[in-house]
């Protein structure tokens, strides 16, 4: 089939087959289609937006344009999550040892930081030495070794997603849901699973501000995933301030090793709430638990035993990481940073918070990416002190930033104290979890 005849069928408004679809990621992977002619035919895609049976046709190409790993060998059942992403989204650090602890298997394939969002494999590699570039024979022993494995999409899972996806970034077409779906449905189900709960954020710090955007991306994703014989829930979650109490890479993990460590302290708590939903509904579906009060039971015990927590630290020494973090989190926090509070101007109630100029904020100095390329300083980041609805006086902290140099105070202070409002009223108190899609 000619590329050009394609892209005029889909520039045109017409739906395009299930062959015609396949052509098109052949073309992407063996390169016969030039990347003006991918571009092209996304642009039209994006335009005239698929509909449901060509959203189901593109993820499936994707999906068999590469290996799907097999975990038949695993007496367990295999189960991850993935979530679309928001400010001080560190749950993926959490779920994965828990969910090992109470019987799955985690393969869990993760990505990098783009934007204003935070990457799980950005998180893990401010571990001295740790690991996140497995082969697949590596990935695999280690998921058989200590229940999970956390790495970055290989050369051979879905390698059509990855020429998509960075044509689809440069060229604004990232926000159509169809082609959201196919890249995060093709890496998910290569992943050979049983199981797949979907963290879907909405509010002022997500991909997806609004709720009826969040539900509709959901929706596709969870009939996408059951299509495919994979049992899949979604759950709706707030994302209208950070989730937890800190933002940037290295504190992130400082915070995931204090909860599993049993050191959860005020402003983490809400990063556990999360947590815990998603990995009931995983239990639930595997069928390890039979109710969501034995769900939270199990939990709670490898939590309470410390069992969780030795996952973690297994994992990280079996991805050549240093388990001296596990032993003292603090290493995690680099103390030559100058802390530079940020105070409230007002008497009140935090009443807004701006979440995406917090992650942008702490992006410019270095702590997340603007662009693909760029590199990233691992140790700096942002403490919240105080969240929405807390009541403040002027001068109260409302945050701590942790940074290099006066240069960089003087460069995102003002945006971080202008990133909350302060009122007189005390706003409703936010459902963490907004809705179950299944």
């Amino acid at each position: 089939m000619r590329p050009q005849d394609i892209i005029t069928k889909k520039r045109d408004g017409e739906r395009l087959s299930k062959d015609e679809i396949f052509s098109f990621i052949e073309g992407v992977t063996d390169e016969s289609w030039a990347d003006y002619q991918i571009t092209a035919l996304i642009m039209a895609m994006y335009l005239n937006e698929l509909n449901l049976e060509e959203q189901s046709f593109i993820t499936q190409a994707m999906l068999e344009s590469g290996d799907v790993l097999d975990f038949s060998d695993v007496e367990k059942p295999k189960a991850d999550k993935h979530s679309t992403g928001g400010v001080g989204d560190k749950t993926s650090l959490i779920i994965a040892p828990i969910a090992a602890a109470c019987g799955l298997a985690v393969p869990m394939i993760s990505g990098r930081g783009l934007g204003h969002t935070g990457g799980t494999l950005d998180k893990l590699e401010s571990i001295e030495g740790f690991n996140v570039n497995l082969t697949t024979k590596e990935f695999k022993e280690i998921v058989r070794t200590c229940g999970y494995a956390m790495a970055g999409q290989t050369a051979e899972i879905a390698p059509a997603d990855k020429k998509i996806y960075a044509l689809r970034d440069a060229t604004a077409t990232v926000s159509t849901i169809p082609l959201i779906v196919a890249s995060i449905m093709s890496k998910k189900l290569a992943e050979g699973l049983d199981v797949l709960v979907l963290d879907v954020k909405t509010g002022n710090g997500a991909f997806m501000a609004q709720m009826k955007d969040a539900q509709r991306l959901a929706k596709a994703m969870v009939d996408t995933g059951n299509s495919c014989g994979v049992k899949t829930e979604a759950l709706i979650t707030d994302m209208n301030q950070p989730l937890g109490k800190f933002v940037g890479n290295s504190l992130e993990v400082y915070e995931c090793i204090k909860v599993l460590r049993g050191e959860c302290v005020e402003g983490m708590q809400e990063m556990m709430d999360v947590s815990t939903e998603l990995i009931v509904r995983m239990l639930l579906m595997s069928g390890l638990a039979n109710s969501e009060n034995e769900a939270k039971s199990k939990i709670k015990d490898v939590l309470a035993s410390g069992e969780a927590f030795e996952k973690f630290r297994q994992n990280v020494e079996l991805q050549n990481g240093s388990t001296k973090v596990c032993d003292d989190p603090e290493l995690l926090v680099d103390k030559e940073l100058l802390k530079f509070e940020i105070e409230s101007l007002n008497d009140g109630f935090v009443n807004e918070i701006q979440t995406t100029k917090i992650g942008s904020a702490i992006c410019e100095i270095g702590g997340g990416r603007l662009k693909a390329e760029d590199s990233i300083d691992a140790k700096v980041g942002y403490q919240c002190e105080l969240k929405l609805g807390n009541k403040v006086n002027k001068g109260d902290v409302l945050g701590v930033l942790y940074c290099r140099n006066e240069s960089q105070v003087n460069s995102i202070s003002e945006k971080l104290q202008n990133s909350y409002k302060i009122s007189d009223e005390q706003p409703e108190k936010l459902n963490l979890i907004k809705e179950l899609i299944s």
